[in-house]
């Protein structure tokens, strides 16, 4: 489930803990700290859970705001090699459908170089979501996970209201187990899909984005994806024309007061922000065009009227939930990781699995920050 960003205010059914990866004979390569986290967490104290390092935590530590940094992507090092999939020459590569999505075995995210990391950033850019099947991810040092990996792409963004592992606030946490969740989950409405893209209110909002789980239903709790790009494609060029003059007002203030209320944990790390960015961006790498827009932070189009603005927007929030030919719905397996292009892609947490008899879904998101969202005018 991905990166979603609120809670239910109602008490959740009784889950029955279940640890799917590894099997319980088995020793992750990193143990980790094991603790109560009966008040953090939720759950039964469970000691033997393998991830416990990775269990839900919130302190009232707070963050000054955010400054600019240059970002430049690693993909555009990727344009000078002579093969730039050259990293996936061993790989065994499905596309999810012909022009989104992959599903790639036999590369292992942990053994890439520079060079590798780089052709992965231009394909992840290209296809918008891949996933990484059979890896060992999950299983190195959250020093690593964070500092070797995250920030080769960017700058590490700290969420400013999510849970977090005790002493690593750069991962942003999903979960769900017996008691509590801390994602974005409604019982009043007919779907709990909420289209987003990740925490698009900063000023340089994520680029490439990880995902992994630790533990997961055996069936349910997929994640599902939508390219903005094609989204864009699919628009007349005169109404794509006329997108690309307007700039949408993103806000996480909504957010924020959502935390103040006491609900998720009540933390709020840094004051919330709001920022505009253009309603259609580009793609540093690809040179593609993007729509940039999504119900849970965009706000209003500057410079229309109320109506005028809720009236393209909501069209363009129906255009994204139902383009079921540019979307892609992933299935979680054991140790898979997905990467996603967040600039470019939106997605929505798919909770259909039984609170009752499913058990817990303990994941753990890498976010990087890309540039500042750009148009560059053909």
């Amino acid at each position: 489930m991905t990166t979603i960003t609120q809670t239910l205010t109602e008490p959740l059914r009784t889950l029955h803990l279940r640890s799917e990866s590894p099997k319980k004979t088995e020793k992750p390569a990193f143990k980790g700290t094991q603790y109560d986290h009966d008040k953090d967490a939720g759950g039964a104290k469970d000691q033997e859970y393998p991830y416990a390092w990775a269990l839900p935590t919130f302190n009232n530590t707070t963050y000054p705001p955010l400054t600019p940094y240059e970002h430049k992507d690693p993909g555009l090092e990727a344009l000078k090699h002579e093969n730039p999939r050259e990293f996936l020459q061993n790989a065994q590569v499905s596309d999810l459908t012909p022009r989104f999505g992959a599903d790639v075995s036999g590369v292992q995210l942990t053994q890439l170089d520079t060079r590798g990391r780089q052709q992965l950033a231009k394909f992840v850019a290209e296809r918008g979501i891949v996933v990484f099947r059979d890896q060992d991810f999950q299983d190195q040092s959250p020093d690593w996970m964070l500092q070797d990996w995250g920030s080769f792409f960017g700058r590490l963004h700290i969420h400013p209201t999510s849970a977090h592992p005790l002493n690593h606030p750069e991962f942003h946490l999903v979960y769900r187990d017996m008691s509590k969740t801390f994602n974005y989950e409604f019982t009043d409405r007919f779907t709990s899909s909420v289209w987003h893209s990740d925490v698009t209110y900063e000023e340089q909002p994520p680029g490439l984005t990880t995902l992994f789980l630790f533990d997961s239903p055996a069936s349910g709790g997929d994640t599902a994806y939508v390219s903005q790009v094609e989204a864009y494609k699919r628009l007349s060029p005169s109404f794509r024309a006329y997108l690309e003059t307007l700039q949408v007002v993103h806000s996480g203030v909504e957010q924020a007061n959502f935390s103040r209320a006491g609900n998720r944990g009540g933390t709020v790390r840094r004051e919330p922000v709001e920022n505009v960015h253009p309603l259609v961006r580009t793609h540093p790498v690809t040179g593609e065009k993007a729509l940039f827009v999504n119900t849970q932070f965009s706000r209003r189009i500057v410079g229309l009227k109320k109506e005028e603005s809720d009236a393209i927007l909501n069209l363009l929030y129906d255009h994204l939930a139902k383009g079921v030919d540019f979307q892609v719905r992933v299935k979680w397996s054991p140790r898979a990781v997905v990467l996603w292009d967040n600039r470019v892609t939106a997605h929505s947490a798919i909770v259909d699995f039984d609170s009752a008899q499913d058990g817990r879904r303990h994941g753990a998101r890498i976010t990087p920050q890309a540039e500042r969202p750009f148009l560059r005018k053909d």
